[in-house]
This record gives C-alpha cells, sequence and structure tokens, in this order.
C-alpha cells in the first residue's frame, strides 16, 4: 500500500504567490498530493489547486490581478470590524470556485479560521468551500470578518500559520508544510503605527509558529522556507519572485518527497 502525501500551504499574503510556483514545479516532477490545508492565503491557492485549476493558470490571473479588483472600501469602517467588503473578492472566487461544497472538489481540502468570539480555531473541511475561504483569508482590521454558524471568523493565520497537524489528520502519511513567510527578519526602522502593529504583528506570529512546529514535529516530515528576501507579504501587487522562489524550492526538495513516500 503506498503512502498518502499531504501539502500543507501557510499564510503569506503576496508571498503566498510561492504556493503557485511550488505547485508548479511538484507537478513538473510527477508529485500530486492526496490531501491539502490551507490558512489565509494558503488557503486560497490550496482550494483552486483542489479544485482543478493549474498552477499555470493561477499565476496567469494573479499576476494579472490589480488593486482595484480587491480594493472594495466600506462606510463605517471603525462599526463593520473592517476596512474593506468583500463583495469584490467574494465575486471573484465564485467564479473560481463555481460555489462548490469540499464535497465536489478533486483533492480533499480543508482550510482553518479563528472564531474571535471564542477565540479558537475552526477546521473547515465541508459545507460552501467559498464562504470558508474567505473565512480564512480575513486580515483582521483589513477585511470585515466572515460571519458564519454564529461565529465571527477571521485569519487563520491569526493562530495556525501553518496547518500540518491539520493535513495530518485528514489522513496523509507524509506531511509536506511550506511556510512562505519563513524568518521574521531585522528592520532598519519602523516609519508609523500601521507598520509598528504589522511588525509586531509579525514577531507574535513567528514565536507562535516556532512554538506550534515543536509541538507538532512528528506530523511534519518536511517543512520548507522558499526564499524570497525581504519581499513584503502585505503588498497588493504579486511579484513574480515570489512564483519563482515556490518553484525553486520544490524542485530543491522534489526527491526529498519522493524519498519520504519510499520509505
Amino acid at each position: 500500500m503506498s503512502k498518502t502525501l499531504g501539502f500543507a500551504l501557510g499564510a503569506g499574503g503576496a508571498r503566498g504567490v510561492a504556493h503557485i510556483g511550488f505547485l508548479k514545479a511538484m507537478e513538473e516532477e510527477g508529485i500530486r498530493p492526496d490531501y491539502i490545508s490551507g490558512s489565509s492565503m494558503g488557503s486560497i491557492i490550496g482550494a483552486c489547486y483542489a479544485k482543478g485549476m493549474s498552477p499555470d493558470l493561477m499565476k496567469e490571473i494573479i499576476l494579472q490581478l490589480k488593486a482595484g479588483d480587491i480594493v472594495d472600501l466600506g462606510f463605517l469602517p471603525l462599526t463593520k470590524l473592517g476596512l474593506m467588503k468583500w463583495t469584490k473578492v467574494r465575486r471573484m472566487m465564485s467564479s473560481f470556485l463555481q460555489d462548490c461544497t469540499f464535497a465536489d472538489l478533486a483533492i480533499p481540502f480543508c482550510c482553518v479560521a479563528v472564531d474571535i468570539k471564542s477565540g479558537k480555531l475552526q477546521v473547515f473541511d465541508r459545507g460552501d468551500v467559498v464562504d470558508a475561504v474567505l473565512a480564512s483569508s480575513s486580515m483582521p482590521t483589513v477585511f470585515r470578518p466572515v460571519e458564519k454558524d454564529g461565529m465571527l471568523l477571521v485569519d487563520g493565520g491569526v493562530l495556525c500559520r501553518v496547518p500540518a497537524k491539520q493535513v495530518k489528520q485528514m489522513g496523509a502519511d507524509v506531511v509536506v508544510a511550506v511556510d512562505v513567510l519563513g524568518k521574521c527578519r531585522p528592520v532598519e526602522k519602523v516609519s508609523n503605527v500601521i507598520s509598528l502593529i504589522m511588525r509586531v504583528y509579525d514577531i507574535m506570529d513567528e514565536k507562535q509558529t516556532e512554538d506550534a512546529r515543536r509541538r507538532y514535529r512528528r506530523n511534519i516530515n518536511l517543512w520548507i522556507e522558499p526564499d524570497m528576501g525581504d519581499l513584503s507579504q502585505y503588498v497588493v501587487k504579486y511579484h513574480t519572485g515570489a512564483f519563482e522562489a515556490g518553484y525553486i524550492a520544490g524542485k530543491e526538495n522534489a526527491e526529498k518527497i519522493r524519498a519520504l513516500l519510499r520509505d
């Protein structure tokens, strides 16, 4: 009986384009996952791939995106808990995923989000995929939280940057985790209050991810961090360098993944 393979695709904003490059390299190497989990940007790419969208098509679409395709500012953001509405992004994701359910996906998939009412991580693997992916990608203060089943859901990366444990629980024998954020690099200066908030969030996130990686090390067979230098996760315009970094990381680790599947 052959081993099953799971990809855990981590959060990462604009750096998440590296997941597309990684999946492209895997396809060229003849390596296909049996399960996929995703958090935030990893949930978007993971869901699209699980639905059957090719890495080439994903790259073409995402590199053509403009700020106006995503930015949808709402009125009274302080009372609505977020600067942006989901209208444009929901319409776009619905066109990609065709309003499918998790049961419709070609590859079993799950994603994570955080219920800010209970403070707990939620795993979604059934029901409407678009709703789950939007919840997983709802960066606090930027996008409005997603209301679902009495919960108020925000970005999965708040508590779980790389959902390796979750893809293991789906049934994967071999778990490959792709962390597109990696280590928190030193900075020369913090120029304003927004930069300060993002910097504090990044530092806390790195510490939490390191702790989780140690805690669930038995669930993770291979941890991959594509090298994107100082590329910010917060930019709206996606960078081809992120795709290339993911592609290189995939090629460099392809034989390791094959060996794990053989052992």
